[in-house]
């Protein structure tokens, strides 16, 4: 099939004709012996009972730390058993949870990573009581690692021994590999060492010599023929779990085919850092059918004889089947636009065992099925013997879930709401600089990432990063007075004395001062370790108001402001029941380097506006971000 066994593509293509399928088949089969003299082989970490888990582990979710719907930054509460149970309801199955937390916001400053970790509320003991409720739910927790992360503050030790230590010590099941196609020999032995069956999951394709020692993987935009192919590391190791993702698709057809037809998992994510990718209900309807069979039927799809492509009736659907201990099931995809129904494959019930439709949750005389329009379908022949309480409760959850399916392709996509700028009478002082109110264009510069700016980041197969755009919007401003500089720390230390405002939640609050006042020679430094509602608290207090991201920009460019020094807060907080965000301007003077995938920093144009998630005040404080006042006129 290949000349060099090795060199197979991560999904290997199957012939449209069905009169080349023996042929292919049989090519499956001596690559695969092929590969595995070739690779010298070896399965030990597979037979380890410690890794076992990760071979029914279909359905991975991730989350966004700073999801609304999973923490509360006022109170510091994870909503952990609510988050799950909505996953579950509606996705059918959740069975680990990649807990996400540095980027798009790590850059902003110099906090690393895994600093991202160890200032969630509560520290690493209130992460490590997020896993724990995570494992009494059996949901498996997986830490996720960047190794692009080289430009902010460095760790004492090398990334994979601080890896293992928060591993340990947190008690994380795994290691998401971002941007990796595998890790190195130092991390996997550093896992082993620190707790038994961390496994480790790439983002990239795996490639086939680090199958032996990876457990899982992502099967990421693979392209797949009209007969559906075969998932190349799940066919050299049927243990190795593959989930599948196409993170800005909105049609996820694609994809279940795919982990339908070959025995894998899908990877389900919907807040993609900040931007909103949401299910359809159709595929969500398909999903949750699909999870339950996999589930009940993980051993014959992770150890059965699997044959791929065996003869199917039904115009444009194809079948795989498995067959373990008497127990043979077909898995079959639609491929066609349209409803198909009618007998599938040449089988029927016979005295001793019985065929049954497992997405419909019906016992069959014949496998007549009906499959939806690019849906799934599933037949099982099961021994009277094997048929127990457990199967049949499958099947009558089944026929609730095929009653309920949703066969349109409608979501809920959330809208953000800004909050709107108080309202604040004042004078101009001579501290101050006056605009006059109008209409005006204003020309934002922003950055093009994966949390989008003021909308969502378009649905694209992969969207061009990195690089800039210019948004025009036409606002109606009033007349206002801009500070000309920051608040400094000897203004906001005034603030404290006179006010005795203490914030809610005060995680890294004025972290540069000493011993509560600001360090010898930086009272008239800007303010900076103060979050949004620090900030509004003092503007409130000098009878004052933050300014709009519009009035800033107006103010610096019609009366050359100096900034640069640090990001300004501003107005411009939206919510949308999921992300919290907010503009900064200004730029500052730290600029993180070593990769793209860091937040913007360094020197900036007043028209850059930067676009910053609000994660929970811990985080939100940072030494680079600090605020100037306004005044309605």
């Amino acid at each position: 099939m290949f000349d060099d066994p090795l060199a197979a593509p991560p999904l290997i293509r199957a012939p449209d004709d069905p009169s080349k399928w023996d042929e292919w088949r049989q090519g499956l089969h001596d690559w695969r012996e092929a590969a595995v003299k070739a690779l010298g082989y070896r399965d030990d970490a597979y037979d380890d009972p410690a890794f076992a888990w990760m071979q029914t582990c279909r359905a991975c979710g991730k989350v966004m730390m700073f999801d609304r719907t999973f923490v509360e930054p006022e109170t510091g509460h994870f909503l952990v058993e609510d988050w799950v149970k909505h996953a579950r309801d509606q996705f059918g199955e959740l069975d680990a949870l990649v807990l996400w937390q540095a980027y798009p916001r790590i850059g902003f400053d110099s906090r690393n990573q895994f600093d991202h970790y160890r200032e969630v509320p509560g520290g690493l003991k209130g992460l490590k009581d997020v896993v724990n409720r995570l494992h009494q739910l059996d949901v498996k927790a997986i830490l996720a690692y960047n190794p692009w992360d080289v430009g902010t503050r460095r760790e004492p030790k090398a990334d994979y021994a601080t890896i293992a230590e928060m591993v340990g010590e947190v008690g994380f099941d795994g290691v998401f590999l971002d941007t990796l196609r595998e890790a190195g020999r130092e991390l996997r032995g550093s896992l082993d060492r620190s707790r038994k069956g961390v496994a480790l999951i790439s983002e990239l394709a795996l490639p086939l010599e680090a199958i032996a020692d990876h457990h899982a993987s992502w099967a990421q935009w693979f392209d797949d023929s009209h007969a559906p192919g075969i998932l190349r590391n799940r066919w050299l190791e049927r243990r190795h779990m593959m989930h599948q993702i196409r993170r800005w698709d909105t049609d996820h057809t694609g994809e279940l085919h795919i982990a339908w037809m070959n025995g894998a998992g899908m990877f389900l994510w919907q807040n993609i850092f900040g931007s909103w990718s949401g299910w359809t209900d159709r595929d969500l309807s398909i999903l949750r059918s699909m999870l339950p069979i996999q589930k009940h039927f993980s051993g014959v799809l992770t150890h059965g004889i699997w044959t791929p492509l065996v003869d199917c009736t039904l115009r444009d659907c194809f079948a795989s089947k498995w067959e373990l201990s008497g127990a043979t099931l077909w898995t079959l995809v639609n491929r066609s636009h349209a409803d198909v129904k009618g007998s599938a494959l040449p089988e029927a019930s016979h005295s001793g065992s019985k065929l049954y439709d497992l997405v419909r949750g019906i016992e069959l005389d014949h496998a007549d099925l009906e499959i939806p329009a690019r849906g799934i379908g599933a037949v099982v022949r099961l021994p009277d013997h094997a048929v127990s309480a457990s199967f049949k409760s499958l099947l009558e959850a089944q026929a609730r879930r095929f009653r309920d399916r949703k066969p349109y392709a409608t979501r809920v996509d959330p809208m953000p709401i800004r909050t709107p700028a108080p309202h604040a009478p004042g004078k101009a002082s001579d501290s101050m600089v006056r605009v006059e109110g109008g209409r005006r264009a204003i020309i934002s510069k922003v950055r093009i990432r994966e949390c989008g700016d003021y909308v969502f980041m378009p649905q694209e197969v992969y969207p061009g990063l990195h690089g800039h755009r210019l948004i025009e919007r036409r606002v109606t401003l009033r007349s206002f007075a801009l500070d000309r500089s920051e608040v400094t720390n000897a203004e906001f230390l005034a603030f404290l004395k006179q006010s005795g405002y203490e914030p809610k939640r005060a995680g890294s609050f004025l972290a540069h001062w000493v011993e509560s006042v600001p360090a010898p020679g930086t009272e008239n430094h800007p303010v900076t370790f103060v979050d949004l509602n620090d900030a509004r608290a003092y503007a409130k207090w000098a009878k004052k108001r933050l300014p709009t991201e519009d009035e800033w920009q107006s103010a610096v460019e019609d009366h050359g402001l100096p900034f640069g020094k640090v990001w300004n807060w501003t107005e411009s907080e939206h919510a949308d029941g999921h992300t919290t965000f907010s503009f900064l301007k200004g730029g500052c003077s730290l600029k993180v380097e070593g990769s793209d995938w860091y937040a913007d920093g360094g020197a900036r144009s007043a028209e850059w506006s930067a676009k910053f998630i609000h994660f929970y005040p811990e985080l939100d404080r940072c030494e680079t971000i600090g605020f100037r006042c306004a005044v309605d006129l």
